[in-house]
């Protein structure tokens, strides 16, 4: 049985606007660099054998200020990205609905199979991202069997997970919180993600109240 924290980066500005990052490069804005550094002193205490991040920086870098209190170094995966959403990107969800009010129905009705327009980048399906974000997962829980990880990701890639722990089909709603800089609990065993604990942010408020 391997443990399994997955967390999520620490805010950016575009996710304070609600522009749709996907896999848009964006770094930690100031509350960001301050939530990431109150993730690290609440984690200070446990043991990891190995942490891995997106190779996007604002998981990077909220995985670096884990990894200055273990003595570890950040290992990256591409495969633990954020979903790439292609014309999407770089959008407030205002200006998405506008320019591609079709392609906006799909999402919003979670049509799991629909590929946003492509952009910079070529869009992939919500089925595609899932598979692709359990297969980083898994992997890494075979290379560490036994072990403890810090996975560092993104808001889509711990959607996936929570869905695969409670076996919810693809096509529900999201009634679930995803919040920046989170502590979210899993194991995993025989093949499968079981959730322990979801969403911890109580180091976040308690960094506000020593300020």
């Amino acid at each position: 049985m391997t443990s399994i924290l997955l967390i999520r980066h620490g805010e950016t500005a575009w996710n304070a606007d609600r522009r749709l990052q996907g896999h848009t490069d964006i770094p930690l804005n100031t509350e960001g660099e301050r939530q990431a550094e109150a993730l690290a002193a609440a984690l200070a205490g446990e043991r990891f054998d190995a942490i891995v991040a997106s190779d996007l920086q604002r998981a990077h870098q909220t995985a670096e200020a884990i990894a200055r209190h273990h003595g570890l170094p950040v290992q990256r995966d591409a495969r633990l990205r954020e979903r790439c959403y292609g014309a999407f990107e770089g959008l407030l969800y205002a200006e998405i609905a506008r320019r591609y009010p079709e392609d906006w129905e799909d999402w919003q009705a979670r049509q799991v199979d629909s590929v946003p327009p492509a952009g910079e980048r070529q869009a992939e399906s919500f089925r595609a991202f899932y598979r692709r974000s359990l297969d980083a997962v898994a992997d890494w829980a075979a290379r560490h069997p036994g072990k403890s990880l810090a996975l560092v990701a993104h808001g889509g890639v711990l959607e996936c997970a929570y869905r695969a722990a409670h076996n919810m089909v693809l096509e529900s709603p999201r009634s679930f919180p995803i919040r920046n800089a989170s502590i979210n609990r899993f194991r995993f065993h025989d093949g499968r993600l079981v959730l322990d604990s979801w969403g911890e942010t109580g180091h976040l408020a308690k960094a506000l109240d020593e300020l």
